[in-house]
């Protein structure tokens, strides 16, 4: 890993965020430890999930207790991996998954986003492949020029993946099968995961299929998200 430099915490919308969580700004952007230190390991977190959130949640906090929960235990582990193994770096590597499940609108996707930028500043590398359930079959569909499983085995084995919107697409025997591939993958192989549905509960086998959601149930703490529409409260 190379030095970052310092980074400016308002091209990153880090303000909020740090104070938040009591984080000092020069100890973000110090400079004193070396490429492995955390405060090193932080800025080129920061400089990773500015790629991977859009810019309508880019100054995204979390303020749900079980997704910081959720954050605050997967920087335990990495902690706890790095000191076993003797490694340079603290990685997110294996660990719980969240299932974020609640109407349309009430907020699921921000603190999904906002749990990336949560993980960046704590000092523990994350290497996060993000998509929407429907933008993931679309990438996986057979096509001249493109080798499908590689692109599968990219979600496949991530070390930290979000998948946004599942269950929101028609159910056919194509998403049926990759639905079960992945899940299976990294339920097996305790790989971190962070889904949004707005499938209630009872309606995710019926949108899943038996198979996918008794590994759901296993592998994922499921948080309701409820509230009304934030969007249309926006838009009014």
């Amino acid at each position: 890993m190379q030095p970052i430099p310092p980074i400016n915490p308002k091209q990153h919308q880090l303000e909020k965020l740090l104070a938040a969580r009591g984080i000092d700004l020069d100890w973000l952007n110090n400079e004193d430890g070396g490429p492995y230190s955390a405060p090193n390991l932080a800025r080129w977190s920061v400089l990773e999930a500015a790629k991977v959130v859009p810019f309508h949640y880019a100054a995204a906090v979390a303020d749900h207790p079980d997704v910081l929960q959720w954050v605050a235990e997967l920087k335990a582990s990495a902690l706890e991996q790095q000191r076993t193994r003797g490694s340079a770096i603290a990685s997110v590597e294996h660990g719980r998954s969240l299932a974020l499940l609640g109407p349309t609108g009430t907020g699921k996707t921000y603190q999904a986003y906002a749990a990336i930028r949560e993980l960046a500043v704590t000092g523990v590398s994350a290497r996060w492949v993000v998509t929407t359930a429907a933008d993931m079959y679309a990438a996986l569909r057979p096509r001249h020029g493109i080798d499908s499983e590689v692109e599968f085995r990219r979600y496949r084995s991530a070390s930290i993946l979000l998948v946004d919107d599942l269950g929101a697409s028609k159910v056919t025997e194509f998403t049926e099968e990759v639905n079960f591939r992945l899940i299976n993958w990294r339920y097996e192989n305790h790989l971190p995961t962070l889904f949004t549905s707005n499938a209630l509960p009872k309606e995710l086998t019926e949108r899943l299929g038996g198979r996918v959601t008794s590994r759901l149930s296993e592998m994922c703490q499921r948080i309701p998200v409820m509230g009304p529409d934030r969007r249309r409260g926006v838009a009014a």
